[in-house]
């Protein structure tokens, strides 16, 4: 899809368009990417997206779900690299009922998680403490995803 045929407004459209470093993208497929998620619920919280305007698994292509398990799997492995998590949670938040913030541009998300890391702050508020600022993990995922995937 060219820049042209993009609708305006969406913010995964539009990080397809800024550099990667601006818009928080940490490895590119052939059509779906990696990105760190704006307001993560833990550090490393990835979103693999299509960069394909498209709503709902139903309207991607094969090679887009292909991808997008791929690109899951290759998140899984770079956040147990980078991170050591005890766990991972990875959905996908499908329409405003279902929990998605952005509705129409269906993402995947790959959080890691590790015991007791739920804090009070999530529960008071809308704030969440999070040690490792958005460009730091930025700086620490994007060279895994190029080892790995220069080995593959």
């Amino acid at each position: 899809m060219s820049a042209a045929e993009r609708p305006q407004g969406c913010v995964f459209c539009e990080a397809l368009t800024n550099g990667d470093e601006s818009s928080l993208v940490v490895f590119r497929g052939n059509t779906c990417y990696v990105t760190l998620n704006l307001y993560p619920y833990n550090n490393g919280h990835l979103m693999i997206v299509p960069s394909r305007h498209v709503a709902s698994l139903a309207d991607t292509s094969l090679e887009e779900r292909a991808e997008l398990m791929e690109l899951t799997r290759l998140s899984e492995l770079a956040l147990a690299e980078a991170y050591q998590p005890q766990g991972m949670n990875v959905g996908i938040n499908m329409g405003r009922a279902g929990g998605a913030g952005i509705v129409d541009h269906i993402h995947l998300h790959v959080v890691p998680r590790w015991e007791g890391d739920t804090n009070f702050m999530t529960s008071v508020g809308e704030s969440r403490v999070l040690p490792e600022a958005l460009e730091e993990t930025l700086k620490r995922l994007t060279p895994v995803f190029a080892k790995l995937t220069s080995e593959s």
